[in-house]
């Protein structure tokens, strides 16, 4: 209701006008589970009483409100109103809401771009055929999708046009500004979209084979690491005083003492959390479950998170997001950021500031501290021992004694 978010009754009348006058009230509580505070919710139903003032000058029907007509309304609007960064983001979710009342059409997933049919189409088939994640799925998505747009042809009908040059062109386009290993995502992705073509009978050629392999030498620089009064430093940063604070610190445990990737931090869902056994549900690569114990200190973190730092809301996923909308993480990016800002206030410069650098700290730890390769590998959850390889580079103890004497040095 406007109540939640307008006390003078003026104010809540002034709002109900025009053809989405019988929504507003709903949309308001749309609002309010998400968490928008007073503030900024008051804000985008002022803005949603514009548009509804809009659409009864211009005499435009509710059923035709769609991402067009809004455009439209965005454009004129800029003419009179200073635009806000939240304008279009607002509208999307009140197309959002009223397609979810069946107030207005919804949009087809087919039929609509033959580009976008044909991404669905290949999202299905990851998913479906290959089982991947939901976050890989995306990201082959934004590479496809790249690929796509460097075409020249205007429908997906074009693929078939499609040829060794296309390729060629891409690739050399995207390691201007790739590195290592963004480009072997790219050439990878790439190769599972041309094989999906070929099968598919959309290429008369698989021009899979034609996506050059990408030089990575995975093993010729140290994994980044911090020093153990380094990571307790960066822990020490956070404000456990504040709810992002609380978060971020949860966030930071989980990093240091169980070497969770981002990905894995992002699946984590209140149900994952068995405090009755002391154990912790990670969702990994290739839909991979494991079960870790519940540390003390992490179990610490994540039961003040839940108490003194999550909005309370409908979402199930343990880590949210601070600001409206309550939802949780979109990407590994947002793991990166509570990384990042964590080694500015800690007035840390290490080379690499990604989630990994924890994760690669804590396996050196424990080799320092005497343990095997093989258990290492383990409590990381490596499917391939040769991937914890790397860890044995940084072991110097160990290193040194292999050595041969350097000819006329000290012996």
């Amino acid at each position: 209701m406007l109540d939640q978010y307008f006390s003078r009754s003026s104010a809540i009348q002034r709002h109900r006008n025009g053809p989405l006058e019988p929504y507003v009230d709903g949309f308001a509580d749309f609002l309010f589970t998400r968490g928008y505070a007073k503030q900024s919710g008051g804000l985008r139903i002022r803005l949603l009483s514009d548009l509804s003032q809009w659409l009864e000058a211009t005499h435009v029907k509710l059923r035709d409100l769609d991402e067009m007509r809004i455009a439209g309304y965005l454009r004129v609007r800029k003419k009179h109103r200073r635009p806000n960064a939240a304008d279009k983001p607002t509208l999307t979710m009140l197309l959002e809401y009223l397609r979810r009342s069946e107030v207005i059409p919804r949009l087809l997933p087919e039929g609509q771009n033959p580009r976008d049919e044909l991404a669905h189409d290949y999202a299905q088939f990851l998913a479906g055929e290959r089982g991947l994640a939901p976050i890989t799925i995306h990201n082959y998505l934004k590479i496809i999708g790249r690929f796509l747009l460097s075409h020249p042809g205007e429908s997906a009908d074009s693929v078939d046009m499609l040829c060794f040059r296309d390729v060629r062109e891409f690739i050399a386009q995207e390691s201007k500004s790739a590195c290592a290993t963004t480009l072997q995502q790219t050439t990878c992705a790439l190769r599972s979209f041309l094989g999906y073509l070929y099968q598919n009978g959309k290429l008369a050629m698989n021009l899979a084979a034609s996506v050059p392999s990408v030089a990575n030498h995975a093993f010729t620089e140290l994994p980044g690491t911090l020093e153990a009064a380094d990571v307790e430093k960066l822990l020490a940063s956070c404000d456990l005083t504040s709810p992002i604070g609380c978060r971020d610190y949860a966030v930071l445990t989980l990093l240091a003492r169980l070497g969770l990737r981002a990905c894995e931090i992002i699946n984590l869902t209140l149900e994952d959390i068995n405090w009755d056994a002391g154990e912790l549900l990670i969702r990994g690569k290739g839909a991979r479950q494991d079960r870790l114990p519940l540390l003390q200190d992490v179990g610490q973190a994540l039961a003040n998170y839940l108490k003194q730092g999550r909005p309370r809301c409908t979402s199930r996923n343990l880590f949210l997001r601070i600001k409206a909308p309550m939802k949780g993480f979109t990407g590994s990016p947002a793991i990166w950021a509570i990384v990042s800002r964590a080694l500015v206030r800690a007035q840390l410069h290490p080379q690499h500031r990604g989630s990994h650098l924890l994760r690669h700290t804590l396996a050196t730890q424990m080799l320092r501290r005497g343990a095997s390769l093989m258990q290492i590998g383990q409590i990381l959850r490596h499917q391939r021992p040769q991937t914890t390889r790397i860890y044995a580079k940084v072991d110097l103890v160990t290193l040194r004694s292999l050595a041969l004497p350097w000819p006329g040095g000290v012996k």
